[in-house]
């Protein structure tokens, strides 16, 4: 049973190509099935504290391994039952279904036991579950101590995140072979519980990963200001964005962070301040340029913009400087020799891109392969893409972070980490992985200042 960082993700369809591959190599669906059975009872026992466990068993492969895992769970000793929404559709439940030896209940008609598991429905749905079974599927579910959903809770979508009709919480969910995207993406996320992932001998290759904790080394002997990472932040016409991000920046790792145009006077006083200038963008020691928070939309800000696409420095654009992209800058910022990092949330992407087609992976891989620059595509399932392909997701982040200001700390914390770093995708994963974690350590109620503070504890943990 494997935490999620790290994991790859694999949709429905690449799952099914996995599941070949393994049976190109000698396995039969049978016997992935009776692995997967007897990984998920091996779990349940060990939680179960030798409660009376329910097994809920659909038509499909799913409630095959749902057959299996309640005779792995008799034979372990348990009080097990099996209620059923139907009769096998497929050879290999029918086969896990013969050799289940105690009685099968109607889903309909079957009590509570302390202990659920949920092998109703699994990868693939794409229709709400009917009222017949939907209805004492909740109820069950909703009595049960622990419930546990095998591979994921019946009636969510898996690849987009997506909820078909109503779904009732579980405490977790145990993925198999592999994580899927609505593991991450909600609103079907919220509703797995803790995801585990379970090895059921399926080979995995994928270009989608859950995000995990980042590997950043400390200042050495020989370091200085410069050397960790000198961050410029351009203000515009609501400097507090601009303030925050500077903040971000020294506390997440720079070692130096130069506001333009932002207040003449403010703290923390280890931001320096100056008056914008275009040329100051020619200093050689520059490590990141952060354009947009609080940048405005007037003509300056226009300006200011084009400064920094000429700029050669490493670049992360937010905010306003995000809706100022038209066709023209497009091109600059395509032709540039390194690469950027866009940092939209839902708004701003469409804005800029589109309305989002297929999942929120699809769309950020699509929209960084078409602009060649990293994009990370900002929310409560931030997705972070690479042109080349490669795809982070991240893990459920705190509800809290929906204030303002929040996104300007992000945008701060990407720009210290790209500047101290040039490879684009290991910046923009740490400053996101470091954002979450220092609003996980702050718990409910905080603001955006709070949050840019609190990277000072969660960059110590590293």
């Amino acid at each position: 049973m494997t935490p999620l960082a790290r994991q790859p993700i694999l949709t429905a369809a690449a799952m099914r190509v996995a599941e070949q591959s393994a049976m190109d190599r000698g396995a039969t669906v049978d016997s992935l099935m009776a692995r997967a059975g007897a990984a998920v009872a091996e779990v349940v026992r060990r939680l179960s504290s030798a409660a009376p466990v329910l097994v809920l068993c659909g038509p499909g492969n799913n409630g095959g391994d749902g057959y299996v895992v309640a005779g792995e769970l008799a034979r372990a000793g348990l009080s097990v039952r099996i209620a059923a929404s139907g009769l096998p559709a497929t050879d290999a439940a029918r086969n896990a279904r013969a050799r289940w030896t105690g009685p099968v209940e109607d889903l309909g008609d079957a009590g509570p036991a302390p202990v659920l598991v949920d092998a109703l429905f699994g990868t693939g749905l794409s229709r709400p579950l009917d009222a017949a079974i939907a209805e004492p599927f909740l109820e069950l579910v909703a009595a049960a101590r622990l419930s546990v959903a095998v591979d994921l809770p019946s009636g969510v979508a898996t690849d987009d995140g997506a909820v078909l009709g109503t779904v009732p919480r579980f405490d977790l969910t145990l993925a198999l072979g592999s994580a899927k995207p609505s593991h991450l993406l909600q609103p079907a996320a919220r509703f797995c519980g803790a995801v585990r992932v379970l090895d059921i001998g399926i080979p995995i290759e994928s270009e989608t990963f859950v995000l995990g904790r980042p590997v950043l080394a400390g200042p050495g002997p020989d370091a200085h200001k410069y050397s960790r990472g000198m961050v410029v932040v351009i203000a515009g016409a609501m400097p507090g964005a601009a303030e925050l991000a500077a903040q971000a920046a020294l506390r997440a790792r720079a070692g130096y962070a130069l506001l333009l145009d932002g207040a003449a006077h403010g703290t923390p006083h280890a931001v320096v301040r100056k008056p914008w200038r275009a040329e100051l963008l020619d200093d050689a020691r520059i490590g990141a340029i952060l354009i947009g928070p609080g940048l405005g939309r007037d003509r300056s800000a226009m300006a200011k913009l084009d400064s920094a696409l000429a700029s050669r420095h490493r670049l992360v654009i937010d905010g306003d400087a995000l809706h100022l992209l038209d066709q023209s800058r497009l091109g600059m910022l395509r032709s540039r020799d390194t690469v950027a990092i866009l940092t939209p949330h839902a708004g701003e992407f469409a804005a800029l891109f589109g309305k989002p087609a297929g999942s929120k992976i699809d769309a950020a891989r699509g929209a960084a392969r078409q602009f060649g620059a990293v994009v990370v595509f900002k929310g409560p399932d931030t997705v972070v893409a690479a042109p080349d392909g490669t795809v982070l997701v991240t893990e459920t982040s705190s509800d809290w972070l929906s204030t303002a200001g929040t996104g300007d700390v992000l945008a701060g914390t990407i720009a210290a980490m790209l500047a101290a770093d040039p490879a684009p995708m290991n910046g923009a994963g740490a400053g996101v992985w470091l954002h979450a974690e220092a609003a996980r350590r702050l718990g409910p109620a905080f603001l955006a200042d709070d949050l840019a503070q609190a990277l000072t504890a969660a960059r110590a943990s590293l």
